[in-house]
């Protein structure tokens, strides 16, 4: 790393510094979406949840080992299911698979 490096770094580090204080606008805050818990929640397993959704099981996994987070599109559908999981199921079971 040279000095050119070191210092871009610093200077993010600065804004996000600032931005915490409150005196930096322009950051979208993105927080990690728990969707172990969700799907507990909604009482199902890995399986039944995949395929109540029509998610991929290794996509599931891969978000509860926090080894990938959901896309936006995915984290709509689980805050869907997080406040509203028998009515998206029966949406769900009406969509083809």
């Amino acid at each position: 790393m040279d000095h050119e490096d070191f210092q871009s770094i610093l200077s993010g580090l600065n804004d996000v510094k600032n931005y915490m204080k409150g005196e930096r606008d322009g950051f979208a805050v993105h927080q990690a979406v728990d969707v172990r818990a969700i799907r507990k929640a909604a009482r199902k397993t890995q399986k039944q949840f995949a395929d109540t959704y029509h998610l991929p099981i290794g996509t599931v996994r891969m978000w509860e080992q926090n080894r990938r987070q959901p896309d936006l599109a995915a984290q709509a559908l689980l805050t869907l299911i997080e406040r509203e999981p028998e009515t998206i199921e029966r949406i769900m079971s009406q969509a083809p698979a």
